[in-house]
């Protein structure tokens, strides 16, 4: 009876699945290094478009990729300002056209008031 006993394993401490037939995609190792100096070495995969820039693993500075021990020049995007909502507007529709509709709309807000009705 002791020869019959059930053996098991703890959750999580082991897997049950092996390693047999799994291919890994080819990776290649990439520097990064940041203003004050600290090298950052980060494996990607050899088919990803790599980031410029990330965060240094020793202090708060963003880390710039080295490409054959040089910094990669960075391409600053044209800080594109937010469109106010007139902006906006005016893409849909012509002065003209907003000017009628305040004409319109103004009209239709004095006869109410005329009539004795409240504002909606």
């Amino acid at each position: 009876m002791a020869q019959q006993t059930m053996r098991g394993i703890r959750l999580g401490t082991q897997s049950l699945e092996s390693e047999i037939g799994v291919s890994y995609s080819p990776r290649n190792k990439h520097s990064y290094q940041c203003p004050n100096g600290h090298l950052s070495e980060l494996v990607f995969a050899q088919d990803v478009e790599l980031p410029t820039l990330w965060q240094c693993k020793s202090c708060p500075q963003q880390a710039q990729l080295l490409e054959n021990g040089k910094l990669v020049k960075l391409e600053i995007d044209e800080l594109k300002t937010p469109r106010s909502h007139w902006e906006m507007l005016l893409e849909r529709r012509s002065k003209e056209e907003l000017e009628e509709i305040l004409k319109e709309r103004l009209s239709f807000i004095r006869a109410r008031r005329k009539a004795g009705k409240a504002d909606v």
